[in-house]
């Protein structure tokens, strides 16, 4: 309501001429930042369609229990692993830390300065200077300003950099807790006309899927994850000049995307190539996984909408298949249940927001703008007014008779008489003013109709007559007595 009088009331001229954004994804973030439970809910029950999860996967993902690595058990290359871990020991305010806003405020110089160097040759293979990645690591841990663009660093120096504060995160960007969830992911294929699983990937329900995955990432690792892919994307866009196509890059981040910590190539085996083909998949398709599908997006529409139910794809989509031509009818009922909430929920918001804004106008100090908004709300006060009961649905109205004895009639059975009077404006049609709202628009300084004394004088005399006529009635009943 505060908004809606300040855009009626505010005049400056410099709000008016500022864009408009519109987020589609506004209701989802909202949602997801306000109720996370609710949200992981609603999307984790949309993956489980697209995925098979096992109850121990599923509560993996869901964070109810710890995530089962492969080579966690296993006591070969346990030198490698523990060589590694040695490495990520010496924690910095940036490398080596869990995954920050301020982390990724200092990573992000570097991503900006390699969107400017794609075409060197190699680049993320091609190793830099261990010397310049020293003094360029420190600098990033204490937070002090760096001009990459000096000419001190190579591109190779900042591509190198950034993998390394990649493989020193204490797990994957990815999490250990999607690691399951992206394996099958990378299994899901085409069916053919006898319903059996085909070789040829499906890459509708793998993008899918993937969008519904990031969507529950922590929101450090899914901001870093997109300017990351964002990076690689163009990247490969551009591999005439730098040599690097998708599969090389993805060859090249998978272990620090996506791999567990503290694992081996022998300890992944058969699951490399999966592993590599699904971040190959993730850069490729990389301007489309961070937007929310569209029955999440209305799913979220609807809870803020006044509708509790959260629909799963099943019920918004699937629907639409030519084969259930039967089922249409069950889905525009629905559709016209859903539309019937929103518009009466529309416009029970319209009502408080207008009555709101009377009650702010009607306390502005006197003022020719304040005159000018009481003359419109004049114009309707029936719908205007804060002490106005507004009818969701306009009422049949019913003839009336306009003969005395059926004014009469309308006083003994208690119907409220509703006094007409011929509008002084220049309309052809009479308007009808109920005694309360002569009232309401006598206090707010709208022009004076019908005099309250002339008002009082006219039921006197409308009284007096029916008690009269009982009169004559009982009179009457008593003779033929």
């Amino acid at each position: 309501s505060d908004a809606i009088c300040n855009f009626v009331i505010c005049n400056d001229s410099s709000l008016r001429s500022q864009p408009i954004i519109f987020n589609p994804d506004f209701f989802v973030e909202k949602l997801r930042h306000e109720k996370p439970e609710v949200f992981t809910e609603l999307v984790v029950s949309n993956i489980t369609r697209l995925i098979d999860l096992p109850g121990a996967e599923l509560a993996q993902l869901m964070g109810e229990e710890d995530p089962k690595l492969p080579g966690a058990n296993s006591t070969a290359s346990g030198f490698f692993r523990s060589l590694m871990s040695l490495k990520r020991k010496e924690k910095g305010v940036v490398f080596g830390s869990p995954l920050t806003e301020e982390g990724i405020a200092q990573v992000s110089q570097l991503i900006e300065y390699l969107h400017k160097n794609l075409r060197a040759e190699g680049l993320f293979r091609v190793p830099g200077n261990s010397i310049r990645q020293q003094i360029l690591k420190d600098a990033l841990n204490s937070g002090t300003d760096i001009d990459l663009d000096s000419g001190e660093f190579h591109s190779n120096d900042v591509a190198t950099l950034l993998k390394m504060f990649l493989g020193e995160l204490p797990e994957p960007l990815l999490t250990h807790k999607h690691f399951h969830a992206h394996l099958k992911i990378a299994d899901l294929t085409l069916f053919d006309e006898k319903g059996n699983k085909t070789s040829t990937p499906d890459k509708e329900r793998q993008i899918e899927a993937l969008q519904l995955l990031f969507l529950i990432l922590p929101a450090p690792n899914r901001s870093l994850l997109k300017l990351l892919l964002d990076l690689l994307y163009q990247t490969a866009k551009r591999q005439d000049k730098n040599k690097m196509s998708a599969h090389n890059l993805a060859l090249m981040f998978a272990p620090h995307i996506l791999w567990p910590r503290n694992v081996t190539a022998n300890d992944l085996q058969e699951n490399i190539t999966k592993l590599n083909n699904g971040v190959t998949f993730m850069i490729k398709h990389s301007q489309k996984l961070f937007k929310a599908p569209a029955y999440i997006r209305e799913c979220a529409r609807l809870h803020y909408l006044g509708s509790r139910a959260h629909t799963s794809k099943d019920d918004l989509d699937l629907l639409t298949s030519p084969g259930s031509k039967e089922l249409q009818p069950l889905k525009s009922q629905k559709r016209s249940r859903l539309d019937t909430c929103h518009q009466e929920d529309t416009q029970q918001r319209t009502e408080e927001a207008l009555k709101e804004l009377f009650r702010h106008v009607h306390n502005m100090p006197d003022s020719a703008k304040k005159k000018k908004l009481i003359r419109q709300f004049n114009k309707h006060p029936t719908a205007l007014t804060p002490g106005s009961d507004v009818p969701t649905s306009p009422a049949p109205r019913r003839t009336r008779s306009r003969s005395f004895s059926g004014l009469i009639k309308r006083k003994v059975l208690g119907t409220p008489v509703i006094l007409e009077r011929k509008s002084r404006d220049a309309t052809p049609e009479p308007e009808r003013v109920s005694k309360e709202n002569v009232h309401l628009l006598q206090k707010c300084g709208s022009p004076a109709h019908m005099s309250q004394a002339k008002l009082k004088s006219l039921e006197g005399r409308k009284e007096e007559s029916c008690r009269r006529m009982r009169a004559r009635l009982l009179s009457k009943d008593s003779s033929s007595l």
